[in-house]
């Protein structure tokens, strides 16, 4: 374990749990929570956590995926009030990498389905069994939310639009069954779906047989816990679709979490890439 003393600005927050995975996010989740004067417990993933958020974080223990008794165990001894989700976990890990301890496998011997989002509500359901008030990133980040609109130079052409509707239906149908996010259209049909391989695969799969011109749509699924699992891009998402050809990034406003803005709405304007934040309201204009 390790942990350093707080810098000398106010710590009148609370204690924040943050159940780190892989990526910047749960490095900039601990920068936002300490600015804002709480003191940040970090629980990071052997093999998804980068090494920095030993710095980002006041204290910091490393754990093997599944080991949820001992995360609350850690959590419980530092005085955790809250407990934040962020970063990803390589979903393919479920299957020849994980050490669950005893609080986790009886909770996947409990639970009826294996998706994403029956996983983490049963271990959000867990926490909160225990005292844990269980919160989104989002109530100390709500800058990184993405807005509404064209956020590029460029807009979608009117059959782009089309596809972004179809694109959107679809997307909504999938996530229902929690399934995936994500989905790759052209002139209304589908080349891809995500499944567990994650966002940038499902794009290079898509976009790989649209042989230029994918409209990629990435949306929240239909009841879903926003304190964890909300579709996110960044830079590395414009990277994937520069390399793979695809033309159009549509993602769900207000429901999204959009990192390296900036920077990634400028490689897109570069490459002549479209991304706009989509809404229900955005779709009937």
């Amino acid at each position: 374990m390790s942990g350093r003393p707080g810098p000398a600005e106010d710590r009148s927050g609370p204690t924040v749990g943050l159940v780190a995975g892989g990526g910047q996010f749960p490095i900039l989740c601990a920068g936002a929570v300490r600015r804002q004067g709480g003191r940040v417990v970090a629980a990071a993933h052997r093999g998804e956590t980068e090494a920095s958020i030993e710095e980002a974080a006041d204290v910091c223990r490393w754990f093997y995926l599944g080991q949820l008794g001992k995360i609350m165990g850690f959590f419980k001894k530092q005085g955790v009030e809250e407990v934040v989700f962020a970063g990803t976990i390589t979903k393919k890990r479920i299957f020849f990498d994980v050490r669950p301890d005893l609080r986790a496998i009886s909770i996947w011997r409990r639970m009826r389905s294996r998706l994403d989002d029956s996983i983490l509500r049963a271990v959000a359901s867990e926490l909160e069994a225990e005292g844990f008030r269980v919160v989104s990133a989002t109530e100390y980040m709500g800058e990184i939310v993405t807005p509404r609109g064209v956020l590029t130079r460029k807009s979608p052409s009117k059959a782009q639009w089309d596809d972004i509707r179809f694109g959107w239906r679809l997307a909504k149908e999938i996530g229902a069954l929690d399934i995936g996010q994500c989905v790759v259209v052209k002139d209304k049909a589908v080349l891809a779906v995500e499944a567990i391989e994650g966002t940038d695969e499902t794009i290079k799969r898509g976009a790989a047989l649209a042989g230029g011109g994918a409209v990629v749509v990435k949306v929240c699924k239909p009841g879903q816990d926003t304190r964890f699992d909300l579709p996110s891009l960044g830079l590395k998402t414009v990277e994937t679709m520069t390399e793979s050809g695809a033309e159009v990034l549509a993602v769900e406003a207000g429901a999204s979490l959009f990192f390296d803005m900036e920077e990634a709405v400028a490689l897109a304007d570069k490459k002549g890439i479209t991304i706009v934040g989509i809404d229900e309201k955005e779709l009937s204009d």
